[in-house]
């Protein structure tokens, strides 16, 4: 079976359901392809919370795009009537030159963000839970809090359905090829093959095969987001009193963490960042070891005592990374046809609503306003 479509989108995860719905919503006949189920849990895009921030250690070029990003999370929720972000402050904390306090500092300064220094005494004071080392200083930024992914991915491709879009689950893509003239590609799938004007690939996991003639070493990690229940109960714990977190402990290695969200066990949820093994999406391990969650109690000891109590549950989630852990979102180098965004490397989805319209932007207009510079699979032509 052969259909035309204006835009295909391979993948309807974070950015695939995004671009999916500013597609459909600008008029064009989309096609969704998806290998699972909505909003499913075998790649980054669930375990109920992920971290929005504006003071944005990672580098301040990133701070317009969620400046951005807050504006959309906002038009989807009143679009839809669901609440997807949750604001709740954020504390960035460690010793002052941990990149996790200095780089949001920096972001917050360039960028005139509203924030606060605490002392080691005052986060003590503020947030109980916490037991910070005497040299350890924290930024506050009231703005912080979490987008809920499994209701983002859902509300998305509902609103794209209701303008048009047409998604297939469980469809998984064989391959995919792009005309030379610059116009045009065609899609093969488990079901049949597709044809459209362009195509977005936003494959996340698998992207690394999707997109292996780009050259760009896209290495995928196998991380696991933990929930703890409280040993005196989960009240501290709760939205309104404790605020989302990135910890950067004395050794360098960051955790984030978030209040209890009401979702599923209540505990609260705690995860390592880039502290993962490599793997392959088709092969990762979904088991949690013990081994692992008693390394994840040796810090929680020190940093979290109160929430070293029972272990509840264990959630693997995958990381694409690329060398440099900053995103690719771009046109395809050599077919001016394909939108790709690909590498989040484990800090994209507070984005998701912006990458879907900075994906509406190349596949309609051949561009955007947003500055994308960064995030140019170019940069790595000559590694």
């Amino acid at each position: 079976m052969s259909k035309h479509y204006d835009v295909i989108v391979i993948g309807l995860g974070a950015m695939g359901s995004t671009a999916a719905y500013q597609l459909a919503k600008r008029g064009q006949k989309v096609l969704g392809l998806e290998q699972f189920g909505p909003a499913h849990d075998l790649g980054s895009s669930h375990g109920g919370s992920r971290i929005i921030r504006q003071s944005y250690f990672e580098d301040p070029a990133y701070v317009p795009l969620l400046l951005r990003a807050y504006e959309l999370w906002d038009e989807i929720e009143r679009e839809s009537g669901e609440e997807i972000l949750t604001i709740t402050g954020g504390l960035m904390f460690g010793s002052p030159d941990s990149l996790t306090v200095s780089g949001s500092i920096k972001s917050a300064i360039q960028w005139n963000l509203a924030y606060e220094v605490l002392d080691a005494e005052s986060i003590r004071r503020r947030f109980p839970v916490f037991n910070p080392t005497s040299n350890t200083v924290g930024l506050y930024e009231e703005l912080a809090g979490f987008v809920r992914p499994e209701k983002s991915v859902y509300t998305h491709l509902l609103q794209a359905e209701k303008y048009g879009a047409d998604l297939k689950f469980f469809e998984s893509v064989q391959s995919w090829e792009a005309n030379p003239s610059g116009e045009g590609v065609r899609v093969l799938t488990s079901s049949g093959t597709y044809e459209a004007g362009k195509i977005v690939i936003s494959a996340g996991a698998w992207a690394p095969t999707l997109l292996k003639d780009l050259g760009i070493t896209l290495q995928v990690e196998r991380h696991i987001q933990m929930f703890f229940e409280p040993k005196n109960g989960i009240e501290p714990f709760k939205v309104g009193k404790h605020p989302i977190y990135i910890w950067e402990a004395d050794d360098g290695v960051q955790l984030y963490g978030f209040p209890s969200t009401g979702i599923g066990a209540e505990g609260a949820k705690i995860a390592f960042f880039r502290k993962g093994k490599q793997c392959l999406p088709e092969t990762i391990d979904r088991n949690v070891y013990d081994k692992e969650v008693e390394m994840m109690r040796e810090y929680i000891s020190q940093g979290l005592p109160q929430l070293n109590g029972r272990f509840l549950q264990g959630k693997t989630c995958l990381y694409t990374n690329t060398p440099d852990e900053h995103f690719v979102i771009s046109e395809h180098p050599e077919h001016p046809q394909v939108a790709i965004a690909a590498g989040f490397s484990g800090h994209g989805f507070k984005f998701a609503s912006v990458v879907g319209e900075i994906l509406a932007d190349l596949v309609i207009d051949g561009k955007t306003n947003h500055p994308i510079d960064l995030f140019s699979p170019k940069r790595f032509a000559y590694q």
